[in-house]
């Protein structure tokens, strides 16, 4: 089952999210009609934290029989299209071993892998950053275009509380990475009252993610277990 965009900016920024924000959003999940397995498949939760959350959720006779639809007639499918994309994953994997020797070298590749190991995204097959300092994302923009070929272009979205200018903040962010305005998604504004401390950050905090990057973020990921394992990690 399709999730919307509204959706897909929350799910993509898992990491960012508080503990409250992640229920929210599972509870959310469950509210469209999806099986727990759904969910799991899209956000990194247990089964038994989702059922805590979801436990006031109370699904139609309608989604119940959607789910079981949907569940009978991709019986079997998901298997094969899964076994076939893990092996795909695993030559990816070992072509960006194989590349990040000759890589290890070149100043920008190594500050570029450094700075995704701390900060970028690692549970969604989506090569993405979210930071509030534009040097650390100008970084994350340079790097990824220079080693992820061919770049398919970025997006980017603000995070912000209610209390900050959205309109400067665009402004802003587009002026520092030089992403047009057209490329920001809908502004994330958490609500007040959430438990977050007051926000100081008058641009708020910007997540850039690469468009159909899945490729590019199981590379990525390689190339960090390589820099690991050179360090003696």
């Amino acid at each position: 089952m399709e999730v919307g965009t509204e959706f897909r900016i929350r799910i993509d920024s898992w990491d960012m999210l508080s503990r409250w924000e992640q229920s929210e959003l599972g509870k959310d999940l469950r509210r469209l009609g999806l099986s727990y397995g759904e969910i799991m498949e899209l956000i990194p939760v247990k089964k038994s934290t989702l059922a805590t959350w979801c436990r006031e959720v109370r699904l139609s006779e309608e989604q119940h029989s959607a789910i079981k639809d949907r569940t009978g007639s991709q019986e079997g499918i998901p298997r094969n299209t899964q076994r076939k994309r893990h092996r795909d994953i695993e030559l990816i994997k070992a072509q960006a071993r194989m590349d990040a020797e000759h890589l290890l070298g070149n100043p920008l590749w190594l500050a570029g892998t450094v700075l995704y190991w701390g900060e970028g995204f690692k549970t969604q097959s989506q090569l993405g950053l979210a930071n509030a300092d534009p040097h650390a994302l100008r970084l994350f923009i340079r790097w990824a275009d220079a080693y992820h070929v061919p770049a398919t272009g970025f997006r980017a979205r603000i995070i912000l509380h209610a209390d900050n200018d959205e309109v400067m903040a665009r402004r802003f962010w587009s002026d520092q990475l030089d992403i047009p305005l057209t490329d920001f998604i809908k502004t994330f504004v958490k609500p007040d009252g959430t438990g977050h401390t007051k926000n100081h950050l008058a641009h708020g905090v910007c997540t850039v993610t690469m468009r159909r990057s899945a490729d590019a973020f199981h590379t990525t990921l390689a190339w960090i277990d390589f820099v690991q394992s050179r360090l003696g990690s």
